[in-house]
C-alpha cells in the first residue's frame, strides 16, 4: 500500500512538476541566450547605421528587457502559473508608473527625438529653452550646456524639444547684421568708402557672398547704413567686436559724426513782479 502511494505521488506530482521545472529552466536558459544573440545583432545593425551611441545603448537595453520579459512569462506559463493575470498586473503597474512619471516620460521621449533627428550635436552653440550655450552632453532625460561665462546648465529635454531651437553652429558661415548711423551733416560717400575699406582690410570677411553696405533708413536724427558682411561661424563675434571698434575710430579720424540721443532743456524764468 505504501509503495502504491509513493508511485501515485511520483506519477501525479513529482515527475510532472519535475519535468515542468526542467522545461521551464530550459526555456529560460535557451531564451536568455537567444535574447543575447538578438540584442548583439541589433547593436551591430544600429552601429552600421551610424546612430548615436546613446540611442544604440538605449534601444538595445529596451529590446533586451522586453524580450527577457517574454521569456520569463513563457517559463512561468510552463510551470502552470496563470500568466494572463500577471500580464494584466504588469500593464496596470506600467500605467500607474507612467502617470506618476509623466514629466519624466516627456523628457525621455524628447531625448529620443533629439538623438534620432539630431537638431544639434555636442560642441554646437545653440539657443533653446531660453538658454544659450555650447552643448556638452545629450542624455536621455536632459542635456548639458556650457554658457559663455563657464556655467554648466542642465536643461530638461522636454523644454528643449518643445520649443524653438536655434543652432548657431549648424552652418559654416554667418552674416553679421550691423546698423551704423551717421549725422545728416556728414558726407555719405565718405562714410560708405570708409566702411568699405574697413571690410576690405579684414581677411576674415568673406568675399562670397559679397558684403552689403547700403543706406537702410533716413531716420529722425541719423542716416543709417546697413552693414552686412559674411564670415565663418567661428569668427562671428570677434569680427563683429573688431568692426564696432574700427568703425568708431575711423569715423572719428575722418570727422564723420555718429549721432546719439540728446535732450535740450530750456529754462524760462518769468520776470519778477
Amino acid at each position: 500500500m505504501q509503495n502504491f502511494d509513493i508511485n501515485v505521488i511520483l506519477d501525479t506530482y513529482i515527475i510532472p512538476w519535475g519535468l515542468n521545472i526542467i522545461f521551464a529552466l530550459l526555456i529560460f536558459i535557451i531564451g536568455k541566450y537567444v535574447v543575447s544573440l538578438v540584442t548583439k545583432l541589433i547593436v551591430k545593425l544600429l552601429n552600421r547605421s551610424k546612430l548615436d551611441s546613446i540611442l544604440v545603448d538605449f534601444i538595445a537595453s529596451i529590446t533586451k528587457t522586453i524580450l527577457l520579459l517574454f521569456v520569463l512569462i513563457a517559463a512561468m506559463d510552463q510551470l502552470g502559473i496563470n500568466t494572463t493575470s500577471l500580464v494584466a498586473l504588469l500593464g496596470a503597474a506600467g500605467l500607474a508608473v507612467g502617470l506618476a512619471l509623466q514629466g519624466s516620460l516627456q523628457n525621455f521621449a524628447s531625448g529620443v527625438m533629439l538623438i534620432i533627428f539630431r537638431p544639434f550635436k555636442s560642441g554646437d552653440f545653440i539657443e533653446a529653452a531660453g538658454i544659450s550655450g555650447v552643448v556638452e552632453k545629450i542624455n536621455i532625460f536632459s542635456s548639458t550646456l556650457k554658457t559663455g561665462d563657464n556655467r554648466e546648465i542642465i536643461v530638461p529635454n522636454g523644454s528643449i524639444y518643445g520649443g524653438v531651437i536655434t543652432n548657431f553652429s549648424a552652418r559654416d558661415t554667418r552674416r553679421i547684421d550691423m546698423i551704423v548711423g551717421i549725422g545728416y551733416e556728414s558726407d555719405i560717400k565718405s562714410a560708405r568708402d570708409t566702411l568699405q575699406s574697413l571690410i576690405d582690410a579684414d581677411d576674415r570677411i568673406l568675399t562670397d557672398p559679397e558684403p552689403l553696405i547700403a543706406v537702410a533708413e533716413l531716420a529722425d536724427s541719423s542716416v543709417n547704413f546697413a552693414v552686412r558682411p559674411w564670415v565663418k561661424s567661428a569668427d562671428y563675434w570677434s569680427v563683429k567686436f573688431d568692426l564696432n571698434e574700427k568703425i568708431k575710430l575711423a569715423f572719428d579720424e575722418k570727422g564723420i559724426s555718429i549721432p546719439y540721443p540728446q535732450m535740450d532743456v530750456h529754462v524760462s524764468q518769468e520776470a519778477s513782479q
